[in-house]
């Protein structure tokens, strides 16, 4: 893949929705991007090679679903793509591409190819080489819009994001592939209850001198949750105060909002919300208790085998040898061996070597 940057048109020119394959009455174009896949993003640009001719900025897959109409993607994961980018060319490694998602699709068979990302929001002719790669049918997202997600990662300053889609541009045959209109479509990050948490704890690094942030416990967690509950309400009793006071005007907006939120509390006495806090306190100290239990027996049991083991192959192996010992030299001393049992005054050859033995009486039979 290569594009001479003295051939670049620079496109500005509106286009209208239905070239982009809307139809009239279908709607535009969301894109939906989770945590995970911008946290992907930003590492990737941070381990980047700074000393190399791809510097300025670094590529990678967008992969996530679709709704069935085709109006909205969410971007759940991507992956970097190897590039090299100089003045006059841009290379892509295509079969690293392809090997990559054959691999991602099969660990998530549900998910397909949404387009591309970079980290610089600057739109030229070799953006608009890569984004019909990602839109081709062979290699792409047709019949859909492959989405191109730019993302900035300058250190010290805040993270920003556009999604686009394009559209071919082009009089001749031979500008098509390094010729297309970029249009901005909505965006918006989904942050899911489950991920505030760790969300919160990310932020809370940016404010230490260390980068760093300590992860809390349970109850460091919820005694957090609690103070931030405390001072929304304090903020909400303070403006409904000015407003009942008339030293602010009041929105009808927020007070059916409020009125709404104060309705789906739940009507409980304090002593039954003490009670229930309690419980849960107790609740959280006996799953506690019963982890580092587990934890103790399974090291314990651990600790039990390898000793068995270790006894098997020393103490047991030793006795086991030494009982073969005597028996070997119980025979030789027996069967005349007397000077060897003699000399190691010992167990089985002892006996024959030192010791007489008593005559046997004769049978009747000449044995």
């Amino acid at each position: 893949m290569a594009v001479d940057q003295e051939n670049f048109v620079h496109l500005t020119r509106p286009l209208a929705p239905t070239l982009l394959g809307f139809g009239a009455g279908s709607a535009p174009l969301t894109v939906n991007i989770q945590p995970q896949s911008v946290f992907s993003i930003i590492d990737h640009a941070v381990r980047r090679d700074i000393n190399g001719s791809n510097s300025n900025r670094v590529i990678g897959a967008l992969v996530g679903t679709r709704s069935e109409d085709g109006s909205e993607v969410e971007v759940r994961s991507a992956f970097a793509i190897p590039h090299v980018e100089t003045d006059d060319q841009v290379e892509v490694d295509v079969d690293y591409q392809k090997n990559m998602l054959a691999l991602t699709l099969k660990a998530a068979p549900r998910e397909q190819l949404l387009g591309w990302y970079t980290t610089s929001h600057e739109l030229n002719s070799f953006s608009a080489l890569i984004q019909n790669f990602f839109a081709s049918p062979e290699t792409g997202t047709f019949p859909h819009p492959a989405v191109h997600l730019t993302i900035s990662s300058d250190a010290g300053s805040a993270i920003s994001t556009k999604t686009y889609v394009s559209a071919p541009v082009t009089v001749v045959s031979e500008r098509a592939a390094d010729t297309c209109l970029f249009i901005e479509v909505p965006h918006k990050l989904l942050i899911a209850d489950s991920d505030r948490s760790a969300l919160s704890t990310v932020s809370s690094a940016a404010h230490t001198e260390a980068r760093a942030a300590p992860v809390v416990s349970d109850i460091e967690n919820l005694a957090q949750s609690l103070e931030v509950v405390s001072d929304l309400l304090e903020r909400v009793s303070g403006f409904v105060g000015e407003v009942l006071d008339e030293e602010r005007d009041g929105s009808h907006a927020l007070g059916q909002y409020l009125m709404n939120a104060l309705s789906l509390a739940p009507k409980v006495s304090n002593l039954q919300i003490e009670n229930d806090f309690n419980s849960h306190i107790q609740d959280v100290l006996m799953v506690s208790y019963l982890a580092n239990t587990i934890r103790t027996q399974i090291d314990l049991s651990q600790r039990l085998a390898t000793a068995t083991i270790v006894g098997f192959g020393g103490e047991a192996g030793e006795k086991k040898e030494g009982e073969e010992g005597e028996k070997k030299e119980g025979r030789e001393g027996g069967g005349g061996g007397r000077g060897r049992g003699g000399k190691r005054g010992g167990r089985g050859g002892g006996r024959g070597g030192n010791q007489q033995r008593e005559p046997r009486e004769p049978r009747e039979n000449g044995e």
